[in-house]
């Protein structure tokens, strides 16, 4: 069944390996966020960003998506390069940054052990995505950040994955006629390991803003 709510309660049950993870870690770090975190961004975006969960020492303890962390500059530098963000990122929830056009949505709300869900909780938490990404009118191209968002994606806006195979780079016309592109995940792991680069990863929100405009 699918909630009411986009967004999960903060003591939300429904995956155990989570909660009790998350429990863990109120008690280690009570002064953290330490629940599952919301979508952030633009409630009247045309750009969805879908990524994987929280990081440990990133959203899980600010309490919003890709701050904290080694893939918020990049992410956040990105999206201001291409006027989807103004402000500035200042690591902090207190900062003055905010997205235009743009809404961040995690596959996984919550913060799992080895920042590695499992297929089942994966699973368990489309039933957030869904109405997130049903919830936005002006709704045109979906940015999922590596291989689990883009299969959370697909199977939430009705595709088939054998069909829509990931690709840094790839673009996938869903049934409902929203256009997906692929882009490795935006970790400092993969960026330290040059897997992604800067340009690489600006190709992908350059083509997405292509898109969105011819979709208009």
């Amino acid at each position: 069944m699918i909630p009411q709510s986009p967004e999960p309660s903060p003591d939300c049950p429904l995956c155990p390996r989570l909660a009790d993870f998350r429990q863990a870690q109120r008690a280690a770090h009570p002064d953290w966020f330490n629940a599952p975190v919301p979508s952030f961004g633009d409630p009247e975006a045309w750009l969805a960003i879908v990524g994987l969960a929280p990081g440990l020492q990133g959203a899980n303890r600010t309490g919003r998506p890709f701050t904290g962390d080694g893939a918020g500059p990049l992410l956040y530098g990105t999206l201001a390069k291409f006027g989807l963000a103004e402000g500035v990122y200042e690591a902090r929830t207190e900062d003055d940054l905010r997205l235009t056009g743009a809404i961040i949505v995690n596959a996984v709300r919550c913060v799992p052990p080895q920042n590695k869900p499992t297929p089942e909780e994966v699973r368990t938490c489309r039933q957030f995505l869904e109405p997130a990404l049903a919830g936005l009118p002006n709704l045109r191209v979906v940015v999922a950040l590596g291989q689990i968002a883009h299969q959370s994606a697909v199977k939430t806006l009705g595709g088939k994955l054998p069909k829509m195979p990931f690709a840094h780079g790839a673009e996938h016309r869903l049934p409902s006629g929203l256009l997906l592109v692929d882009s490795y995940h935006c970790s400092r792991y993969n960026q330290n390991t040059g897997r992604l680069t800067d340009a690489m990863f600006e190709s992908v929100f350059a083509q997405a803003v292509v898109l969105g405009d011819a979709a208009r």
